[in-house]
């Protein structure tokens, strides 16, 4: 089975859940640096990834015009009254980032959130979105990563192989991957540690 097709699957079986495991207090507790991060949507074209059941829309300035991707079919239908309530063009496809079906430069702006920790293969991943970008496009990320920091760094190592069965890898070198992608990275703001942090980068022109 092909890993795009193990991530559909291990989402679809994690959408009925998802919910009650990621919203909440967890919800609450990053809502700040993510408005702080989608403030920065502009009106021009931006693709959102990994929209999941759409817990982050309610974040979302109005009036913007977005299309949202994820890789679980299960997750965008329990998205869909969130997608039909938001304020502004929101329209939501089923689509892998590694294999995105866009045209080059389609889009002004990405962002996305908790996604580059579970994509099977991050860096074609990012690749994608560097592919789909206009120059001087921008790229928001709100992420958690793995840690240069002991002991979290050595835990972290060890609870991966177990976490990623079910949801992330938690020690992935997001930050690393952004550049390694073609990103330059302008801002890397920490949340909590080094562990959850804001990227910002930018596709050069």
């Amino acid at each position: 089975m092909k890993a795009a097709e193990r991530a559909r699957r291990k989402w679809d079986r994690a959408a009925l859940g998802y919910d009650l495991m990621a919203g909440g207090a967890q919800e609450r507790r990053w809502e700040a640096p993510k408005r702080a991060l989608y403030r920065t949507m502009g009106q021009g074209r931006i693709l959102f990834v990994a929209l999941g059941t759409g817990l982050d829309i309610a974040h979302f300035p109005p009036g913007r015009d977005i299309t949202g991707l994820d890789i679980s079919p299960a997750m965008l239908k329990r998205a869909a009254p969130r997608i039909a309530a938001y304020s502004g063009r929101l329209q939501a496809r089923v689509m892998d980032v590694g294999a995105l079906d866009f045209p080059d430069a389609a889009f002004d702006q990405v962002f996305t959130a908790c996604t580059f920790c579970s994509v099977p293969d991050p860096v074609r991943g990012l690749l994608e979105l560097h592919r789909v970008l206009r120059p001087g496009g921008t790229l928001g990320l709100f992420e958690h990563t793995g840690s240069r920091c002991f002991p979290f760094n050595c835990l972290l190592d060890a609870l991966t192989p177990l976490s990623r069965l079910v949801g992330p890898d938690l020690n992935r070198d997001t930050v690393g991957n952004v550049l390694r992608a073609g990103f330059d990275v302008e801002s890397v703001e920490p949340h909590y540690l080094d562990i959850v942090k804001t990227i910002r980068a930018r596709k050069p022109i």
